[in-house]
Formats: C-alpha cells, sequence, structure tokens
C-alpha cells in the first residue's frame, strides 16, 4: 500500500466518524446547566451554549432547588404553582380565594399530595 493510500483511506475514516462523534457530544448534552455563578441555564437560554464550566441537572426546578437562580428576565418558579397546606390543615391550589392569603403553610407540588398528608380541601 503507498503512503497516499494509506492517507486518503485515513482521512476516509476520519470524516466518516465525525457525525457519529458530534451526535454522541449532543446527545450527552444535559437539559440545565448551572454556570460557576450558580445561574440556572435550560435549551432556551441565550446563554446556555456559551456556558462550558457547569453541573448537569435534569430540570430547571431541580437546578433551583440546588441553589441556583434563574437567569434575568426569567421567573424564578417557572414551574407549576406549589399546594400551600395552611396549618390548620387545608390544601389551597392558585385558584382558592385563600391561596394568597395564606402565608404559614407547607407546600406540596400537587392538591393530591396534600391530601395524602392529611390535608383537606377548602369548604
Amino acid at each position: 500500500m503507498t503512503p497516499r493510500c494509506i492517507r486518503i483511506g485515513f482521512f476516509t475514516v476520519l470524516l466518516a466518524g465525525m457525525p457519529l462523534l458530534w451526535a454522541a457530544d449532543k446527545a450527552a448534552e444535559p437539559a440545565v446547566k448551572k454556570s460557576d455563578n450558580g445561574i440556572c441555564h435550560d435549551k432556551s437560554s441565550p446563554s446556555f451554549a456559551n456556558t462550558k464550566k457547569f453541573t448537569a441537572f435534569n430540570s430547571v426546578d431541580e437546578c433551583v432547588k440546588s441553589g441556583g437562580k434563574a437567569p434575568a428576565g426569567q421567573a424564578a418558579a417557572a414551574a407549576a404553582p406549589i399546594v400551600k397546606k395552611s396549618d390548620s390543615g387545608i390544601c389551597h391550589d392558585s385558584k382558592s380565594p385563600s391561596y394568597e392569603r395564606t402565608k404559614k403553610f407547607t407546600e406540596f407540588k400537587t392538591v393530591d399530595e396534600c391530601l395524602k398528608s392529611g390535608g383537606k380541601l377548602p369548604k
């Protein structure tokens, strides 16, 4: 085999494998990146692609719970509103007239979780 054939063969193999390497790199990309500055960037964030030093997370909620913060201009609680179980044991979702007035509460993700913990619905 001549050196020219070896070079052509090497570059053919190299070029053929490049899309596979690129696809593997993209598949390993996390859903959310928390930068060294503590800002949580999801894929819709303009800074997502530019963030090179980060901690990976599966969701913005998970990132924020770890101490991260949402980027400027994005709501900190982009997730669904919480359900509040008042000290008197009543579960208030965001539609409840008492939701905003309930200051002392235990938070839950769903009304069902609140009810299973011993809470009850408002009258």
